[in-house]
């Protein structure tokens, strides 16, 4: 499978004028949910105004509510999901007896075969049994709460004997679901030089993540560090000071005198452009919208956490969140933001938005920690 080089979304948060900023006051201590977001999920999920609006504010409350279940289920903490049917957190608990206490925080409850912690470490096994030859059919794994095993997905109709042999070498670390995706391989989202409203690094364009004081957050195919950047309209804008990719994808920039850094994400004439207030980690199965210099802004819902991608050459992807959010190439970098909170930069993915397709991200928080950032917040 061949990987293209850099490119990414955009969240323009440098260089721009004052005004682009989102007009209009909003309250620090508001919901998650914001409102004009409405009209993305509309279009995007098929969900009505009435609905959206709903799924939103139910949204909001679930993913603030995850630390306060996870200390109530304490060592039995088994993980959590967004059950959007019923619009409500559900936590997965290994033992009963914590179940009252994790009801009480205002969750469901279920429960599971396996501690959060277990499913870390089983999950930590099988990349390491992996190793870097893996078949090209296997898309990536990742750990699944809620059956408590590591999800290998494969391509439809490409199961072959290295497949077998693959899903029998990274059984040894514990129980292993196979599961038939798409027959379409990731790949990271690049493309050649064109307009927009990106920045540029060699003869590819890449794209804004998220302002952090001193500069931004982009993926770490875009560049290595030490390459300089170029700003939308041309200009020295600034230089990788941190980059890494494979095994993660992440980079940060750091401007030069004359560009300043702003807590906006593009919202492209679709939805009202997005201040940042913060970066709570939404769970699986809330919306997500993500903001790109190629597609602009698509919406969609969380599917997995912990996934391993695999890009092909033997360029895995490590920690990836999944989604059923659209990209195409160009896109790699930009911002996925769930209401005003900030979750992660474009990594790769396959399909377009077309005909649909699926796209993993870089969470936020861990580019932060990795490089002692921190988020230029409204």
């Amino acid at each position: 499978m061949k990987v293209l080089a850099a490119a990414v979304l955009v969240a323009s948060v440098v260089a721009v004028p004052s005004q682009a900023v989102a007009a209009g006051p909003e309250q620090v201590d508001q919901q998650l949910a914001v409102p004009s977001q409405a009209a993305a999920l509309r279009a995007d999920l098929g969900l009505t105004e009435q609905q959206a609006k709903e799924r939103l504010k139910a949204e909001s409350v679930a993913t603030k509510l995850v630390p306060t279940a996870q200390r109530a289920a304490g060592a039995a903490f088994g993980g959590a999901w967004y059950d959007a049917a019923r619009q409500r957190l559900v936590v997965g608990v290994t033992s009963p007896a914590v179940a009252d206490a994790v009801r009480a925080t205002g969750a469901e409850v279920s429960v599971v075969p396996a501690t959060a912690k277990q499913l870390t470490q089983r999950k930590a096994a099988v990349d390491k049994l992996a190793g870097k030859a893996v078949p090209d059919a296997v898309s990536g794994w990742s750990a699944d709460p809620q059956t408590g095993s590591v999800v290998v997905n494969v391509q439809a109709g490409k199961r072959s004997p290295a497949v077998e042999a693959f899903v029998a070498k990274v059984s040894k670390a514990g129980p292993v679901t196979v599961k038939e995706v798409v027959d379409q391989a990731p790949r990271t989202f690049a493309a050649g030089t064109v307009g927009g409203d990106p920045y540029y690094t060699g003869n590819v364009r890449c794209s804004i993540g998220f302002s952090v004081h001193g500069g931004y957050v982009t993926a770490g195919h875009c560049s290595g560090a030490g390459a300089r950047t170029r700003g939308w309209d041309g200009s020295a804008q600034g230089v990788f000071r941190g980059s890494s990719f494979p095994g993660n994808d992440y980079a940060w920039v750091q401007i030069d005198s004359g560009w300043w850094t702003v807590p906006v994400v593009l919202g492209w004439g679709q939805t009202s452009d997005r201040l940042v207030r913060g970066s709570w980690e939404a769970p699986v199965g809330t919306s997500v919208c993500r903001s790109g210099s190629t597609t602009h802004w698509r919406c969609g819902t969380i599917l997995a956490k912990n996934e391993t991608v695999n890009y092909g050459n033997g360029q895995l992807f490590y920690g990836a969140t999944k989604t059923n959010v659209c990209a195409e190439g160009g896109d790699s970098g930009g911002s996925f933001i769930t209401g005003d909170q900030a979750q992660g930069v474009t990594s790769g993915g396959w399909g377009n938005c077309s005909s649909g397709g699926e796209t993993w991200f870089q969470p936020v928080n861990e580019i932060l920690g990795a490089y002692g950032l921190r988020l230029h917040t409204a």
